[in-house]
């Protein structure tokens, strides 16, 4: 293993849960906050998580950080609690899976 903050476990886990690409996601971000009465600036759109995701995304594992690890723990842990191990496509309520993709898993995208 490479001299990293993150290990091969969290890494791949990331990867997996993580099931859109960085376009993707920033895609998702700037459409989901895009409203008739507002939109904000494109590089602020969405929650704090998905740009954190985001920026992740885009890094190489050898630049990744001891806080970038915490965000692919705790998003990696999120995806878990509201899903089932195997990942297979599920439909849910549309809050549910908005939710999940804006931390960068879309739930009725199917499993690599």
């Amino acid at each position: 293993m490479s001299n990293t903050a993150v290990d091969d476990e969290l890494w791949a886990e990331f990867h997996r849960v993580v099931n859109m690409t960085s376009r993707e996601l920033e895609d998702w971000l700037r459409t989901r906050d895009a409203g008739p009465e507002t939109e904000p600036l494109p590089d602020e759109a969405g929650p704090p998580t998905g740009h954190q995701v985001l920026a992740v995304l885009r890094k190489r594992r050898s630049d990744v950080d001891s806080r970038d690890a915490d965000v692919m723990r705790k998003v990696v842990d999120r995806v878990h609690a509201q899903r089932r191990d195997d990942l297979e496509p599920t439909a849910g309520e549309p809050h549910w899976r908005h939710r999940l993709m804006s931390i960068g898993h879309d739930p009725l995208k199917p499993a690599d």
